[in-house]
């Protein structure tokens, strides 16, 4: 393998999280005139791919020795939700995608060094359904499968995807793991990302067809439970002690806080024009309106807030080198599975009250709308799935469900 420069930036390349705040911030209006392109193009734009990385958006949760910024998590979900409120399905993308150099540097090092090794802009795609086939073979395995769901992939040159190991001794467990591929080893299916919602996410499919993935070049999850993965010999900074679940479940809920808050926006706009043509009151004169929208605008600040304490108590046990209690991973995860649902209903108690203006597709919250209701079929944004071990953990039972 060729010797590669690890990429260390100056301290003063690295701008400051207000900066990269107001960055995204900017973005809003841009992002907002491109919505509609991108949803008819069922992908987000190479222009829009570009601008993000010049404002080093991708580089926030990347380790410093690979250019990265390694910065606070609450910094990264910032961004992420003021590019949904421009545009949801942006906000989305950037979230899975952006969350990734947080995963390969849990990777062994040398993984990283042959994704990021010549370029270190280098992005990557995922989908960790765990449907490959996979077959032992000396120094790693073969790997075969279709996944769906690999939002942002053609703007990636490697692909994250998960797959059961099954075990070599009879009555052993399998082994949950994710693999990491080079473009050269899968192709991007395009055309099957037909959906109602997060349509301009580009989340197509990803085939494989029996390649060989070196043992290094996988993650396991009970590694990424345990906290205990290879990359922190390397990276070594608090940031990469953290749960990666609790990381990953983050990234598919908080798109949905820019959605609600462009929804809302809309629905105010809505409200300050519209006459009944039936009964000729004027919405802004409703009460029923006037309290679903003061009850939405409440309810996603509460739990934005909500995320911004969730993660500086994460980054505070993570800094003292103090284990995460069990029950609180529960807990956070449990939150993060209820956000899309719970704005999903206050934005439908919105669109119900503005009469034949949310019926046409032109009318603004009608994409945010569907949006967040597109956002609740991911599988960690359902909270059937964590009320189990919320209830046990609390109670010294260790969790059933250890993505978390």
């Amino acid at each position: 393998m060729a010797t590669v420069v690890e990429m260390k930036p100056q301290a003063g390349e690295i701008p400051t999280a207000e900066e990269l705040v107001e960055r995204a911030r900017a973005m809003i209006p841009t992002l907002k005139s491109r919505a509609r392109q991108c949803t008819k193009d069922y992908n987000v734009s190479e222009q829009t791919i570009a601008e993000m990385k010049a404002a080093g958006f991708f580089r926030i949760l990347q380790p410093k020795r690979w250019g990265g910024y390694e910065m606070h998590p609450n910094t990264f979900f910032d961004v992420q939700r003021l590019l949904a409120e421009g545009c949801m399905s942006t906000g989305w993308m950037y979230g899975v995608v952006g969350c990734h150099p947080y995963e390969l540097a849990l990777f062994h090092d040398q993984a990283q060094a042959e994704v990021w090794g010549s370029d270190s802009s280098t992005l990557v795609s995922s989908t960790y359904q765990p449907v490959g086939k996979v077959e032992h073979t000396d120094g790693g395995f073969y790997l075969s499968g279709r996944w769906g769901f690999s939002t942002g992939s053609t703007h990636c040159q490697w692909v994250l995807l998960g797959a059961m190991v099954p075990p070599k001794n009879e009555g052993d467990a399998p082994d949950m793991r994710t693999f990491l591929l080079p473009r050269s080893d899968y192709q991007i299916i395009e055309g099957t990302w037909d959906t109602f919602g997060l349509q301009g996410t580009g989340s197509f499919d990803i085939v494989v067809d029996r390649v060989f993935v070196p043992e290094y070049r996988t993650h396991r999850s009970v590694d990424g439970f345990l906290c205990n993965n290879p990359g922190q010999a390397e990276n070594t900074g608090p940031l990469y002690t953290l749960p990666w679940a609790q990381v990953f479940v983050r990234s598919v809920s908080t798109a949905a806080f820019g959605g609600a808050r462009a929804a809302v926006n809309a629905a105010i706009t809505i409200m300050n024009d519209r006459v009944s043509t039936n009964t000729g009151k004027a919405s802004k004169a409703d009460p029923m309106l006037h309290a679903a929208i003061s009850k939405a605008y409440a309810q996603i600040l509460e739990m934005e807030l909500t995320l911004k304490t969730t993660f500086n108590e994460l980054m505070d046990f993570a800094e003292k080198g103090e284990p995460i209690p069990m029950e609180k991973r529960a807990l956070f995860a449990y939150n993060s599975s209820t956000v899309v649902r719970r704005l999903a209903d206050l934005i439908d108690d919105i669109v119900q009250l503005l009469g034949g203006r949310a019926v046409y597709m032109s009318s603004e919250i009608i994409q945010p709308w569907l949006d967040i209701h597109a956002g609740r079929a991911h599988v960690a944004n359902d909270p059937a799935n964590r009320t189990a071990d919320v209830l046990g953990t609390m109670q010294g039972q260790p969790p059933a469900f250890t993505f978390l």
